[in-house]
Parts: C-alpha cells; structure tokens; sequence
C-alpha cells in the first residue's frame, strides 16, 4: 500500500510539530515538565482558585496527566488545593508558585503576545481565522471517517 500525503500537509504537519518542540524546550529550560509548565501557564489564563477540569479543557490534556502533576507541584510548594463544590477542588498558586509564575510565565506570555505584536492586524486575524477552520474542517473529515466506528474524535 502506497501512502501519498500532500506537499502542504506535510509542511503543515513539520510546522506544528515544531510548536510542540518550542513549548517543550520552553518547559525543560524552566525546569518544568510540559505538563506542569502548561498547568502553570493555565493558570495565567484562568486565574488562580480555577479548577482542574478547567485547566484539563485549555490544555487538552488527560485528567490523570493534570492530577499528577497539579499534586507534584503542590508538593514543591507553587499550588495550594482548597474544597469546592462536590469533589472540586480549586488551585490556588501559592506565594511561591506567584513568584515562579513571575520569573517564568510571564516573560512566555509577553513573547507570545509580542508575536502579534509583530504582525499586522490583518495577518493576525487571517492566522486564527485560517487555523480555526483547518481544525473544524479536520473534525469533519474525522467524524465522518470514524462515523460508524466506536472510535470518534473528540469535537469543541
């Protein structure tokens, strides 16, 4: 069986998975695993006291794999656990974990958004638009491959 993908896909695919390897060198140079860092940089976003479903749904990461590293990171002394609503618990960052947000979030963030800074508004607007409707359109062409199978792709 002969397999063909596309010049474009490929070139897509190369490109995408460099934003993994970016992020990834990112997390090792700040001594994070890529999970406890994208926790972390949840947080920026969310605000602290936010809980880890909410974390699991911006990062589309597994619940088990948030878990994990939301306890090692309570452990190192950056997260603190309050009781919630049910069997919810909120993160809250403690004085610490504000502290290495500080030094190490936040100067990521500012050179993300300097990206767009960067671009024209026009180009900006046109790289989220045409990255939204890669990705809707990939969702159906998924849901429609895996129709009749018990295997479907997740859809947002």
């Amino acid at each position: 069986m002969k397999l063909i993908q596309g010049k474009k896909q490929a070139a897509f695919n190369r490109i995408f998975q460099e934003f993994d390897e970016v992020y990834h060198e990112i997390a090792v140079k700040q001594g994070f695993s890529d999970s406890a860092f994208w926790i972390l940089y949840s947080i920026c976003e969310l605000g602290t006291g936010c809980l880890q479903k909410d974390i699991c749904g911006v990062t589309f990461t597994s619940k088990q794999t948030i878990h994990s590293s939301i306890r090692n990171l309570e452990q190192a002394g950056y997260l603190k656990l309050e009781e919630g609503k049910g069997r919810d618990k909120h993160i809250f960052l403690t004085e610490a974990g504000e502290a290495i947000v500080e030094e190490k979030i936040l100067p990521i963030l500012a050179a993300e958004n300097q990206v767009f800074d960067e671009m024209t508004r026009e180009e900006g607007d046109e790289l989220l638009e045409l990255s939204a409707k890669y990705l809707s359109i990939l969702r159906k062409n998924f849901k429609e491959l895996y129709r009749d199978s018990s295997k479907g792709v997740n859809e947002k």
